[in-house]
């Protein structure tokens, strides 16, 4: 696996794999037990455990031991972090998009202004 160098990096990577999205939709209903997780999931459960431990290394979920069970619950604030940088990045697109909207404008009144096709 390549190395991701920051926390972005990392619950972008996380958030690649279908399961582990899965997971995270089920999470935003509340917390749940790693077994209640796991039911849906055609896997073992040491595989699906791995699932789990890509989600939490990179903070998008936390989990705990209460009594037998390990519960599982979102973090949101990593979900924040990614959510902001997509906002910046999608604000600095629409900027540069209108920018050459604008251009393409003046470029097509430029061309017929001076009598050449379009």
């Amino acid at each position: 696996m390549p190395y991701h160098s920051t926390p972005l990096d990392l619950a972008f990577h996380a958030l690649s794999d279908p399961t582990r999205r899965a997971v995270v939709s089920r999470l935003v209903e509340g917390e749940l037990p790693v077994s209640a997780l796991a039911e849906p999931f055609d896997m073992a459960l040491p595989s699906f455990a791995q699932h789990l431990k890509v989600l939490e290394d990179c903070g998008l979920i936390a989990s705990e031991k209460r009594g037998r069970s390990r519960w599982c619950r979102l973090v949101e604030a990593r979900f924040d972090e990614a959510a902001d940088w997509m906002v910046s990045e999608r604000r600095r697109w629409t900027e540069r998009l209108d920018r050459l909207e604008v251009y393409l404008d003046k470029t097509e009144e430029d061309d017929e202004g001076h009598g050449k096709p379009v």
